[in-house]
């Protein structure tokens, strides 16, 4: 699953658009342009008003927001902070050093306030946001992920080149969005440039690949897609402006594309962190403090818990038979009406099941739609793609990737997943997973959590919701419903063992696939595409492991609470916080230290 998440920012209202009116002629964004973007931006924040703050702490936190905005305000847009509209992030070197700078000296402030100035609570939110910023640092400087890893520019949480913003929401009239979306695309000839200049080769092969399907998907939605969006608008000297840029950002992302084809033949399997950069990652970025020796026995102890579930399962659904065998049996029933069709009534059939067992509140009114994912975002089977809370009464949409047409018609086929399979990707993407998880942060009462997020609170609650379904009785936990849920799991615990094998073990591609295949039971489409995304994704282990921890978390908080009984209220404090680290919402929820603690049935 490629998510791309809007994020846990939120407001009180929708920020409005600053645009120039339709009735003028937009040009094709240049350099000097992007200045005069900028320049709305700060003309809109001086007529704002100068907030007051009950504490140095409380305008710390806000000043840190509105920073990290103006420093990524594609991010911004994703979360409804039109004002940012079709400026892109300045992806120089020197732009991404003066990141870093930024970013370590609010490491040193947030610092700086010490036990004499905050509280219990207050010192928690600290390593909040020490987390936060450690977790960029990672990425950005310790890993080099600007220069050696296409991922980068394609981050859910952080800049993204996703023009999704522009096209799917209708937080503006379609003309107003369409100018938004012309200044975009007039700014990606410039972001290529710098891009291009980035990325050092030899590169590692399978993120070569990533980048060339993922740019060049860009480039064909560009030509082949984004027109149609906006054929309506009427104002001609706006369809102009719109042909012209929206041509240059379509070219500019294929000569990437055919730039990166250029270098097929140097690729490396170069890819691995290595074992203290893979141990610094899962620290920096999840304040999991694990040696790697012991995290490799939870993954490995948690696969052979699955196998047997699966094995149980199995000896009622398809008695007699091999575990392929009966694997396939379940796989090979496909969706009725396509998966993008019976998606969508299995959401309502599993709304309707949270309501009826009372296992979690459902903040709000708000429906998810589903939909076939765009060509540039296909690197998985479905993700989710939810407006940041700054934007009002807007969709949420489920996306579902066809197969590769350049696989085999058997391949193609494999690849689409069994109806029960299907259902509990759409438990982890909408109820109760990550559509339900954001209804809840963007109610968070600290505004910092709100905005903020870890890779493993966000996946990890999307996966524990599966095996949580289970256990309350979806579809009376039936061998077919169990097998569905197991095929998941068992996918996320070769992501998990996959991840450390090829970064800290020498695991090659090959012995990757064969993992996902041999022990996941997973069809050859799918082992193909999740061995190559471990070698780009490093951290895709904290679908596992953030449900690990979530699961301990539940065991240890509802112990003295009445145990199933105090789900409900469990769930609901845990997706109170926003998206802090796992270790840090345990030292909350229990009054006790910060400490990775992974569930164990034994």
């Amino acid at each position: 699953m490629r998510i791309v998440l809007a994020g846990f920012l939120a407001c009180t209202m929708l920020v409005a658009c600053d645009m120039p009116d339709t009735d003028k002629p937009v040009k094709v964004i240049k350099e000097d342009q992007m200045a005069a973007a900028q320049k709305r931006v700060d003309e809109k924040k001086a007529a704002e008003a100068e907030p007051e703050y009950e504490s140095p702490w409380d305008r710390f936190i806000d000043e840190f927001i509105e920073a990290h905005l103006a420093a990524h305000p594609a991010f911004a847009v994703f979360q409804g902070r039109h004002e940012y509209d079709g400026i892109l992030p300045d992806w120089s070197q020197a732009g991404i050093d003066a990141e870093i700078a930024r970013l370590k000296e609010a490491r040193e402030e947030a610092l700086g306030f010490t036990e004499d100035e905050l509280d219990e609570e207050g010192l928690w939110q600290r390593e909040y946001v020490l987390a936060v910023i450690d977790r960029a640092l990672f990425w950005s400087e310790k890993a080099e992920a600007p220069y050696t890893n296409p991922a980068f520019y394609f981050d859910w949480m952080s800049d993204s080149l996703d023009p999704s913003p522009y096209i799917t929401l209708d937080y503006a009239p379609l003309e107003k969005r369409m100018e938004a979306y012309t200044r975009f695309a007039g700014g990606i000839p410039r972001a290529v440039a710098q891009i291009r200049a980035n990325l050092r080769m030899p590169m590692a092969r399978t993120r070569l690949e990533y980048g060339i399907a993922s740019f060049g998907g860009l480039s064909d939605y560009f030509m082949q897609d984004v027109p149609k969006v906006f054929a309506g608008v009427r104002d001609a000297s706006l369809q102009v402006a719109f042909a012209e840029a929206n041509a240059e950002a379509a070219n500019a992302m294929g000569e990437l594309r055919d730039w990166l084809i250029s270098n097929r033949e140097t690729a490396t399997d170069d890819y691995a962190l290595g074992a203290d950069l893979f141990s610094q990652m899962l620290y920096d970025t999840e304040r999991v403090d694990v040696s790697l020796e012991e995290l490799e026995a939870i993954g490995r102890a948690d696969m052979a818990r699955n196998q047997q579930a699966l094995a149980e399962a199995c000896a009622e659904f398809s008695p007699g038979e091999t575990i392929q065998r009966c694997f396939a049996r379940m796989a090979g029933r496909k969706p009725e009406g396509g998966s993008v069709e019976a998606a969508r009534g299995q959401l309502e059939e599993t709304r309707a099941f949270l309501v009826e067992k009372d296992l979690v509140s459902i903040p709000g009114t708000e429906e998810a739609l589903v939909a076939e994912s765009p060509p540039y975002a296909r690197s998985n089977f479905a993700y989710i793609n939810i407006p940041g809370p700054y934007e009002q009464n807007q969709p949420s949409v489920y996306y579902i990737s066809p197969p590769d047409p350049a696989w085999s018609e058997e391949v193609q086929h494999d690849y689409l997943p069994g109806e029960a399979d299907l259902l509990f990707t759409s438990v982890h993407e909408v109820w109760p997973g990550h559509f339900l998880n954001f209804l809840h942060a963007n109610r968070a009462d600290w505004v910092f959590g709100r905005v903020f997020v870890t890779y493993a609170f966000g996946e990890g609650w999307g996966h524990y919701t599966e095996e949580m379904m289970v256990e309350a009785g979806l579809r009376d936990a039936s061998p077919e419903t169990r097998i569905g849920q197991i095929s998941n799991a068992l996918l996320r615990n070769a992501r998990f063992l996959s991840a450390i094998g090829l970064h800290t073990q020498g695991m090659s591609v090959e012995e990757s696939e064969r993992l996902f295949m041999e022990e996941a039971y997973q069809d050859q489409g799918t082992a193909r595409q999740q061995a190559a995304r471990g070698t780009y994704d490093p951290a895709y282990l904290n679908y596992t492991m953030g449900k690990l921890l979530i699961m301990q978390l539940r065991e240890d908080w509802t112990a003295d609470r009445g145990g199933r009984e105090a789900w409900r209220e469990f769930h609901d404090t845990f997706l109170s916080f926003g998206g802090p680290p796992i270790p840090l919402v345990r030292a909350r929820m229990l009054e006790t230290g910060a400490e990775s603690v992974f569930y164990s049935p034994n």
